[in-house]
């Protein structure tokens, strides 16, 4: 079951979408926004449970997180939120700034083939109900 949307946090994740980093940016306005790679709704910095999640389709149950320099080092708080998300049946991927910015076309090309890969796992479970 996906955890309900937490309402507690919708003016910071509103927040943090005006503020977001340029790899952010770029590859909303790029990639994700308006369905423009694939034919998916992601939505921007969202919040899922106490967690905000950069990008996230919840058709595909599938986050995207770009970590800025802050990132380069894991905390406890990154580890207890990767745990968090991958219990409630996410899958995660993470693409540092520096390669959204320089290299978005093999973010894509990674992005498109765990799609792929969701979409296969997806209509499997779909045809083991009938």
């Amino acid at each position: 079951m996906t955890p309900a949307y937490n309402n507690k946090l919708q003016k910071f994740a509103r927040t943090l979408r005006k503020n977001g980093t340029k790899g952010e940016a770029m590859f909303w306005l790029n990639v994700l926004k308006a369905k423009q790679v694939w034919p998916y709704q992601f939505n921007r910095q969202f919040p899922v449970g106490n967690y905000i999640v950069d990008f996230i389709c919840r058709r595909l149950k599938l986050i995207i997180e770009i970590d800025g320099s802050s990132h380069l080092v894991k905390n406890e708080e990154d580890f207890q939120k990767q745990q968090f998300l991958e219990s409630k049946g996410f899958t995660i991927l993470r693409f540092s700034e520096g390669v959204v910015v320089y290299k978005i076309n093999d973010v894509v090309e990674e992005i498109d083939y765990a799609i792929q890969c969701l979409e296969q796992n997806s209509s499997l479970s779909d045809t083991s109900k009938k």
